[in-house]
């Protein structure tokens, strides 16, 4: 769709955009032979795409990279950070002297980019996932600010093999997200060898076209094209735009560019001969007099650091109820902070998210069975404080969603995640639905805080501390239900254990969260009827964990601990409380888990199967 109102940039202007791509193509061609390494080539096919948008169409603070209202960009193609860190020194953020800093270990110019650089929102590298972020960016812009800033993301055409790309168009289509734009860097040549579609443009069109975008195939080494075709996507409504870019790697260097071989290499002798002839190309050697537009609004900063519960739990102790009706009571009150966001994924019934959808449908996001997109989306949306964001799935499909939660935490992003649906105790559903692997997922992810809460209690006040806890948080949520064993003005915090039952001369420590915390419960008043007493720690969060607490009351029965889980032992409570023993003499740790592969039955025989009953912890205790 062609804009009849396009106005051409001027001779002089489209002079100094093409001057400036051939100064990122040798700012990055330098970078990468200081630091001997590095991407130089896949930098080089998108040296006019990186000038246009960065110094012709884009909107931004060049002193404020982060301003909330910016417009966005995402180098979906991390491994082309070089000419990232390249453009935003051409723009005047930092001396252009520091690129020969790239890959140093004294230097945030890493090898490919991290949000320790000031204009870097996520971390990119892990190929795939940059579109979905920008989705989540977009959405957040068109109906949650309600402000004008635009969210541009550039691909790789190796990583359109990615199916979390395809994942991200079908959302930005069916959310008519008109403030996004993705562009493709079809350079034809992936890591190893050709692309699959090579320079096939009218197969990525009709692609693109099929999943719902505006869709232009220009000449990506020509910055008229690409000026025009972004202006024209600018005026298009309720629907994404597309770029599709006919590009050669290694651009501009002869004897590398189109060939195979080049990929992830700094040009070595080479460099000199690519570099004398992209600078003979440079009209104006000079500094660039183009100036960069500004925002056209304002869009306020939040602070997130407050937000709470409407009100406290409101719980009978006995009563059954399951932790995940908890989490969706929980989210809905957190909701009356009008910054409080919820995401699922198609899982909301089961999750109980939809109770935040039925109370604030304009603040819940729908991403269908796309457990990767959606955790892009919720990192989308995070950025730059825009929301407090939860998503929600069954614990099990997260692990769907693993390297995009890998990569949210080098992004140090703030997303909460809850995941249902855990155990053998899920009952007749089988195996594929029962979360075994999920807490040692987590726990294994770098800065993350992981929640078991027990009861419906402490699932309320779980969620509103993760509300406000920075990094990766997972809660995990039970199916059945489980007994109300806390008082409702009980208070919890992070790294707290709570000690449910404590025995002078316990004969052991019995450790459960979740259904096994009702095994564990259940074991302590049969023993006691026997004359046996043990001590029984909930312990909250498994990271942090609370080692003191466990000490003292392993300590004080005996040294001996008995931990119960509805999770393979692999990463569970079982190591997780080994792990903070590790070092103190005279402690033991058993562990009661799953330990052979599950099966449908009820839950409370599989319980029993599976090692993890009251029965079983009876056994246990009795055995030491």
């Amino acid at each position: 769709m062609a804009d009849s109102n396009y106005h051409r940039p001027d001779s002089k202007k489209l002079q100094s955009l093409k001057d400036i791509a051939e100064k990122l193509r040798v700012h990055s061609i330098e970078s990468t032979s200081a630091a001997g390494s590095g991407h130089p080539t896949t930098c080089m096919s998108a040296a006019e795409v990186m000038s246009v948008l960065f110094f012709h169409t884009m909107k931004y603070k060049v002193d404020a990279p982060k301003d909330p209202a910016n417009d966005r960009f995402i180098m979906s193609k991390g491994h082309a950070a070089p000419i990232l860190y390249a453009a935003w020194a051409e723009a005047g953020l930092f001396p252009v002297e520091n690129l020969k800093n790239l890959r140093k270990i004294d230097s945030d110019l890493e090898g490919h980019p991290t949000p320790r650089l000031s204009f870097v929102d996520v971390a990119t590298g892990s190929l795939g996932q940059g579109l979905s972020v920008a989705a989540g960016m977009a959405y957040t812009g068109k109906y949650l600010d309600k402000a004008d800033y635009r969210t541009y993301c550039l691909l790789g055409d190796g990583e359109s093999a990615e199916g979390s790309v395809w994942e991200a168009m079908a959302f930005a289509s069916y959310y008519k997200l008109d403030n996004l734009v993705a562009i493709f860097d079809v350079n034809r040549l992936g890591q190893s060898q050709p692309t699959s579609l090579q320079h096939d443009m009218e197969t990525y069109r009709l692609r693109c076209e099929a999943f719902g975008f505006n869709t232009y195939v220009v000449d990506g080494h020509s910055v008229e094209d690409l000026a025009k075709a972004l202006h024209d996507a600018s005026t298009v409504k309720d629907k994404p735009s597309c770029i599709l870019a006919k590009t050669y790697k290694g651009r501009g260097a002869k004897g590398v560019e189109d060939l195979e071989g080049w990929h992830g290499k700094a040009l070595g002798d080479k460099a000199q001969g690519a570099l004398d002839e992209i600078n003979g190309r440079i009209v104006n050697k000079g500094p660039h007099n183009i100036k960069i537009q500004a925002p056209s609004g304002e869009v306020k900063a939040k602070d997130l650091s407050k937000v709470k519960l409407s009100e406290p739990p409101n719980y009978k102790k006995g009563d059954k109820i399951a932790t995940r009706v908890a989490y969706g009571t929980a989210i809905k009150k957190l909701g009356v902070n009008t910054d409080v966001i919820a995401v699922d994924a198609e899982t909301k019934n089961s999750t109980h998210a939809q109770k935040f959808r039925d109370a604030y449908p304009d603040r819940f996001i729908e991403c269908f069975i796309a457990e990767q997109n959606m955790a892009g989306v919720a990192m989308g949306c995070a950025c730059r404080d825009r929301a407090v964001v939860f998503a929600s799935a069954f614990a099990c499909f997260l692990s769907r969603a693993f390297d995009q939660i890998r990569m949210g935490a080098i992004s140090q992003t703030n997303v909460n995640f809850c995941g249902s649906h855990c155990g053998v105790s899920i009952g007749e559903d089988g195996p594929s639905q029962m979360a075994l692997e999920d807490l040692a997922l987590f726990r294994s992810v770098q800065g993350s805080t992981v929640f078991y809460p027990s009861d419906a209690v402490s699932m309320e006040r779980a969620v509103e501390i993760a509300a406000c806890t920075k990094g990766i948080c997972f809660i995990r949520s039970s199916r059945p239900g489980t007994t109300v064993i806390y008082d409702n003005d009980e208070t919890f915090a992070a790294g707290k254990a709570k000690v449910v039952f404590r025995h002078e001369g316990a004969k052991a420590t019995v450790i459960g969260a979740g259904i096994t915390l009702s095994s564990a419960i259940e074991a302590h008043d049969l023993l006691a009827k026997e004359g046996i007493h043990i001590n029984v720690i909930d312990p909250f969060t498994l990271k942090p964990i609370d080692k003191d607490t466990i000490i003292e009351a392993a300590k004080a029965s005996g040294g001996k601990i008995i931990t119960v889980e509805d999770h393979y032992p692999e990463g569970g409570i079982g190591e997780a409380v080994s792990s903070a023993v590790a070092g103190e003499t005279g402690i033991t740790v058993k562990m009661l888990a799953v330990r052979e592969l599950p099966r449908s039955g009820p839950p409370n025989v599989l319980l029993d199967m599976f090692g993890i009953s009251a029965n079983k912890v009876i056994e246990a205790v009795k055995s030491l």
